[in-house]
């Protein structure tokens, strides 16, 4: 695939990505409606794996560690939204992965990027930080979202990583998919058995909605991370608080006003810069 196809890819994991967490944040029972969508994750993992190509040995401590980051991440996702709003939870949680993620492939791999790529990342961050301030961002809220943004670099560029050495992508996933849908319903079923029967049969096909959702969203995430540079990657990913922004104005009903429109104009500039070849 071509890198302007791939990004493609990638905002169609952001579209994604806004569209589930509108989800989560609207449902009455947030951490069932992450059981419901990482479950239907698994299923369509073990319905996938016959059909793939088992991940390369070298690939399982990534998807280990990838799997152990992303249940943080949804306790701190579920978390977030329950003491704040998701117009302050989402950009501030979305717009730190980004620049973690490039100073991590830096650091870590040597991912160098050019001049015209860092201003890129520096201005989508910095446009995703701006739609943050405002009513409703109490410290809490702040500091969940803060501590989700990190898991979510953490595990981004752990599943970059994992995607690279695996060899299949598909292969990747399914095992990823798995493995954390696993570890979520054993929570629903252990620790919430009860209300988890009875929001299976009163909620199940919005969980079921926002699980496939899911699992196409990250799948286009990792079709790109596979062979594009991971901060980039990271970065346009993240313009899903610009969609994310549209879907609160009109389903959540928050306002977008002259600072969102600024912040986007922010983010679709970096879009086109990383669209410029180095």
């Amino acid at each position: 695939m071509s890198a302007a196809l791939l990004y493609g890819l990638v905002i169609l994991s952001a579209i994604a990505h806004a569209t589930w967490n509108a989800l989560v944040k609207s449902a009455g029972d947030r951490m069932l409606t992450m059981v419901a969508i990482r479950t239907t994750g698994m299923m369509v993992g073990l319905m996938a794996l016959p059909f793939v190509e088992w991940p390369a040995p070298a690939s399982w401590k990534w998807l280990a560690v990838t799997s152990v980051v992303m249940f943080a991440y949804y306790a701190l996702l579920v978390r977030s939204y329950g003491v704040g709003d998701m117009s302050v939870v989402y950009p501030l949680a979305r717009g730190l992965a980004p620049v973690l993620t490039t100073i991590a492939a830096f650091i870590a791999i040597g991912e160098a990027l050019s001049t015209g790529q860092i201003v890129a990342v520096a201005l989508i961050s910095l446009g995703i930080m701006i739609l943050s301030f405002g009513a409703g961002a109490s410290r809490s809220a702040v500091g969940f979202a803060l501590a989700t943004g990190l898991s979510v670099a953490t595990y981004s560029f752990f599943a970059g990583l994992g995607v690279r050495s695996a060899g299949t992508v598909l292969g990747f996933q399914a095992c990823l998919e798995i493995i954390t849908g696993f570890g979520t319903l054993c929570y629903g079923v252990v620790v919430r058995r009860a209300e988890a029967m009875d929001y299976a049969r009163r909620h199940g096909l919005i969980g079921f909605v926002a699980g496939a959702v899911s699992v196409v969203g990250f799948l286009a995430f990792l079709a790109a991370a596979a062979s594009l540079p991971l901060g980039p990657v990271s970065a346009v990913r993240e313009t899903s608080v610009i969609f994310g922004a549209v879907l609160g104005t009109l389903v959540l009903k928050e306002g977008f006003g002259p600072r969102r429109i600024a912040a986007a104009m922010m983010v679709t500039v970096g879009i086109v810069l990383l669209a410029i070849p180095r």
